[in-house]
């Protein structure tokens, strides 16, 4: 199968980036192809342009940047999307991927009556890094509002139903902790079929 792993950190030395390198390595072990689509090195523009807007009032050509990163996610059978989690969602450069490049259209349609999710539905891994603990989510539902934002709101509202969420919790200090963190995302990359 062919992966796509866009990955959404500033620093590929982080522990976001030892994510992304095991679910990486489990993809490969279990024989998989992997493009990772590296969101900061590739210098990816996360601004939403005139350009991008025109399309939807007009049905303006898109920019080429959009189009090449279209051609990617339509050539892979499985997504992965690596990021730390930031106020409780993706990071800003990551949501300006997908508003620029999930673009109407291509990713979706939209009337006021009906949307309708235009992307084939294949296996979607959401996988964050986040400093707090999973009893912190709960406590305040960040887990909840995660869900409902990222796995139904763009996810589910673009057709793509087959989505694993795994949030790894309290990654700061425990060194025991981040260990079966990383083995948890190679076995992620290891169970795809």
């Amino acid at each position: 199968m062919n992966v796509l792993a866009v990955f959404a950190h500033p620093k590929r030395e982080s522990f976001t980036g030892a994510l992304l390198d095991h679910f990486v390595q489990g993809c490969s072990d279990a024989g998989h192809n992997v493009i990772i689509a590296d969101l900061y090195r590739e210098g990816f523009d996360a601004i939403f342009k005139t350009e991008d807007f025109s399309q939807f009032v007009s049905g303006g050509t898109m920019p080429t940047d959009v189009r090449r990163e279209q051609a990617r996610v339509d050539a892979a059978d499985v997504l992965a999307f690596v990021f730390p989690v930031w106020w409780w969602s993706f990071p800003a450069i990551l949501k300006g991927w997908i508003d620029r490049v999930w673009s109407e259209g291509w990713a979706y349609t939209f009337t006021p009556e009906k949307s309708m999710g235009l992307l084939k539905d294949r296996p979607i891994f959401l996988l964050g890094s986040a400093g707090s603990t999973e009893r912190t989510y709960r406590k305040y539902r960040y887990d909840e509002a995660m869900n409902i934002e990222l796995d139904i709101g763009v996810m589910n509202y673009c057709g793509l139903f087959s989505v694993t969420t795994k949030i790894f919790y309290d990654v700061n200090d425990n060194p025991d902790t981040l260990k079966a963190h990383l083995a948890a995302a190679r076995s992620l990359g290891r169970a795809i079929t």
